[in-house]
């Protein structure tokens, strides 16, 4: 794990989703020493589920799955990220330890932002403040529409709702390159179903069209109407 605090490597201006930006670099810079850029290679845990909540993170760049254990040892995944996401935003609201972990399942470099440092900034750094708050109430909706999925939807439609949503559907041009290691194992586990089920369903999409593998699987627009078919 490598941090840096400040240096030409880090980007001057963070490019987000829509039109809100938060300068990383000027952040970096003032006054205060509870935030930092910490870079993490592939599989590397960023914290671990119980470990102390103390910060909020936000990737700069790369990809983190969020999963969960339960009693016996199975895992769960239940988020994976990208660019100008935050994590780890339990401790604002008095969660002492982490609920889950969370791993770097590309190289990612975060932005680490102490609890009491990140309830100070919510007040003085407009910028941030509102990228926050439109990321949390994003969040709430995204909570909200997995679980109808989950309860109405069948295997075949949750599994290209969640391909869209990993390409980032209707924030940029299309089609995307997924994450290369977000792997049909970990597919099932999102959704709900097996990995014999996910690799059906694959070969499906991939015969009509829907997604194709040039260097990497790619999602193309026409997914959509396997959720807008009845």
């Amino acid at each position: 794990m490598q941090e840096i605090a400040s240096s030409d490597q880090v980007r001057p201006k963070l490019k987000l989703r829509g039109k809100l930006a938060f300068n990383v670099r000027a952040f970096l810079d003032s006054a205060g020493l509870s935030r930092k850029i910490v870079e993490y290679k592939r599989s590397q845990k960023i914290y671990a589920q119980g470990d102390p909540a103390t910060s909020v993170m936000y990737i700069q760049t790369g990809g983190v799955k969020l999963s969960v254990v339960n009693a016996v040892g199975k895992e769960a995944v239940v988020g994976i990220l990208g660019p100008g996401d935050f994590f780890g935003e339990g401790c604002l609201a008095g969660q002492r330890m982490c609920m889950g972990s969370a791993t770097a399942i590309t190289p990612s470099a975060i932005l680490v932002i102490e609890k009491n440092e990140m309830m100070r900034v919510l007040h003085t750094e407009r910028a941030l403040s509102d990228r926050f708050m439109a990321y949390i109430l994003s969040r709430n909706i995204r909570i909200e529409e997995d679980l109808v999925d989950q309860l109405f939807n069948s295997s075949e439609k949750r599994l290209a709702r969640t391909l869209l949503l990993l390409a980032r559907y209707g924030k940029e041009s299309q089609p995307q390159q997924i994450l290369p290691k977000v792997s049909q194992e970990m597919l099932a586990e999102m959704i709900g179903t097996t990995r014999t089920r996910v690799n059906f369903f694959m070969n499906k999409f991939k015969k009509l069209g829907f997604i194709s593998y040039d260097g990497g699987l790619e999602v193309h627009n026409s997914l959509l109407s396997v959720i807008l078919h009845e």
